[in-house]
């Protein structure tokens, strides 16, 4: 075969790749690896106090799609909110999802946690059946207050009982740090 055509089946290849589902598995395998850069966890960073910005509509409804009902976020007032955009297709969301799990495991108790998303209940269900997971899962029916939307998957707000986003994080992270846990601690106190 000529060169020209080694290249070819080469560059198909790797579009087909990263186009379809059939690399999905191995693209969140790959971002779950760079998440440790040089041994280094990339963990989500807290905002200041003076950066932080207050929800300012908490009239939200969110249809229940998965271990949830329907509810509407002012029912969560005075709650520490961990909202967690995400996708089945979306190969980072899947990354961190292992790291959500451990953290929802240990504190889906105390902290309102929130995944949302605009898949397909079908998608979501497979999707969670394949993966042992169990977040509570909402498609939000109404707008999103400007501090919480976002086109970014993943992104991930956590919200303290007063109604500040005190973390936002847009891209993967490892949720299940000490950092983490120290700052829900904290909040829950």
């Amino acid at each position: 075969m000529k060169r020209k055509h080694i290249y070819n089946i080469i560059f198909f290849g790797f579009i087909f790749f990263l186009f379809t589902p059939y690399g999905l598995s191995t693209k969140s395998k790959l971002t779950q690896g760079l998440l440790y850069l040089k041994g280094k966890v990339i963990s989500p960073s807290l905002k200041k106090q003076d950066e932080r910005s207050q929800v300012g509509n908490f009239d939200i409804n969110f249809k229940g799609v998965f271990n949830a009902n329907d509810t509407n976020l002012n029912t969560l007032k005075g709650k520490v909110i961990f909202i967690n955009h995400w996708a089945t297709w979306c190969g980072p969301c899947r990354a961190e999802m292992p790291s959500l799990a451990n953290l929802y495991q240990d504190y889906g108790e105390r902290v309102q946690f929130m995944f949302l998303t605009n898949d397909p209940k079908k998608a979501i269900d497979r999707y969670y059946k394949t993966n042992k997971f169990n977040f509570p899962t909402y498609q939000p029916t109404s707008r999103l207050p400007d501090e919480l939307n976002t086109n970014t998957l993943p992104a991930t707000f956590i919200i303290d009982k007063n109604g500040a986003v005190v973390l936002e994080e847009f891209g993967p992270a490892d949720w299940n740090t000490n950092q983490i846990r120290a700052l829900l601690d904290k909040l829950l106190h």
